[in-house]
């Protein structure tokens, strides 16, 4: 049975890990329409202050998305699932040879042209199938994805999301990502806790079991997360609670 997250008797000691969608904001039609909610990039600060930096939103967004979404964000961020990354003003990534991709995502467009309300999202190192409006159309997304998987080879992995499958590279994860973080200052020797919502947060929640740290899992579905958040509206409460207390 899953539990209500603990609130850290030391703040200080926690490296903070947060996904977007689903999570920090409510999911939306399309991922260029979700709504950032007034208060919620000062709450970010707040808690880049009482964390002393150790916070890092871990996304399968762009970094290009996560800086649209927060301009204003200081923390480091990690995107694709974990393909790229900043840490400490740098950025790096996991490079992989797009044409491949392109060559796919070409099929996928003629494919969301034939099944109207299909969404393909183009990510760069990364191509995903969005089928929220037609759900119907679920079998079809994924075998075409699996058939996509068998000409890419072992350099690439897929992996499904609410009402949306991706192929990336198969080096990302958000678990590696999180180690990576926990790497370096000022995560090293901190307590991570992660907040995520969806499957593809499932080894983010695995990679900070392993360091000992929290694992909390947003909204309703099986999780190897032990504790659990009811919604979006809830993790701004506990992350206002965590940044010291304020408005959100």
């Amino acid at each position: 049975m899953a539990l209500d997250p603990p609130m850290p008797a030391a703040p200080g000691q926690i490296a903070l890990f947060v996904d977007i969608d689903g999570t920090l904001l409510e999911l939306a039609d399309r991922p260029d329409t979700v709504v950032v909610p007034a208060g919620l990039a000062g709450l970010l600060h707040r808690l880049y202050d009482r964390l002393d930096g150790a916070l890092a939103l871990v996304t399968g967004r762009p970094l290009v998305d996560v800086a649209w979404l927060f301009p204003e964000f200081k923390g480091d961020a990690a995107g694709l699932h974990g393909a790229e990354w900043r840490c400490g003003g740098a950025k790096a990534a996991i490079h992989q040879d797009p044409k491949p991709l392109l060559a796919i995502a070409k099929r996928f467009e003629a494919l969301a042209i034939a099944h109207p309300g299909l969404l393909v999202e183009h990510k760069g190192p990364s191509v995903a199938l969005h089928y929220r409006h037609v759900p119907e159309a679920a079998v079809l997304v994924e075998a075409a994805m699996t058939a996509a998987m068998v000409e890419l080879g072992p350099g690439w992995q897929l992996i499904a999301g609410k009402a949306v499958f991706e192929i990336l590279p198969a080096a990302a994860s958000k678990g590696q990502a999180i180690d990576r973080f926990l790497d370096h200052q000022p995560y090293a020797g901190r307590k991570p806790a992660f907040l995520g919502d969806d499957v593809t947060d499932e080894s983010g929640f695995a990679a900070v079991l392993n360091h000992g740290g929290l694992a909390i899992k947003v909204g309703p579905g099986d999780s190897r997360a032990p504790y659990r958040l009811p919604s979006v509206t809830a993790v701004h409460h506990w992350l206002r609670q965590l940044a010291g207390g304020g408005k959100a």
